[in-house]
């Protein structure tokens, strides 16, 4: 497999979490909106994404997908359940505000749980895309022995 795109690969999820770790600093600390306990959950799980992924993309470590994946997807989850809070109640079990919707980005409409659960997902896929590159690689040296 070429280096220099499993680096692309890897740079485009560690490139998405750090535009949501980022989002998610600027929406409480630029905008003053407090996050709610799902939100402090997520961002557990995203912020050390960034600095994974930052430095499996300057080692093009396709292995990285085992601390991405689990995660992601628990962030993935969690995002996903925020998201359904938001759009079908008006109170949460965590005790809470978390389906109080305090920004909606205007064009889309999407809230800060939809992002977060949008980042995940891209981040899971690409998680995903190293493990399968990972198996065939193992195919490929298995082939050739």
């Amino acid at each position: 497999m070429d280096r220099d795109w499993i680096q692309v690969v890897l740079g485009s999820a560690a490139l998405i979490a750090g535009i949501a770790t980022a989002g998610s600093l600027w929406f409480s600390l630029g905008l003053g909106l407090i996050p709610c306990d799902l939100c402090w959950y997520q961002r557990i799980l995203m912020y050390p994404l960034v600095v994974v992924l930052g430095v499996a993309t300057f080692e093009a470590r396709l292995a990285v997908w085992r601390t991405v994946i689990p995660l992601s997807v628990t962030g993935g989850v969690i995002a996903a359940y925020h998201s359904i809070l938001q759009a079908t109640t008006t109170t949460c079990s965590f005790g809470g505000p978390c389906a109080t919707v305090q920004w909606q980005a205007p064009i889309l409409g999407l809230t800060i749980p939809n992002l977060s659960l949008l980042a995940f997902v891209l981040v899971t896929a690409v998680g995903l895309t190293c493990l399968r590159m990972t198996l065939s690689q193992n195919q490929t040296r298995h082939h050739n022995q």
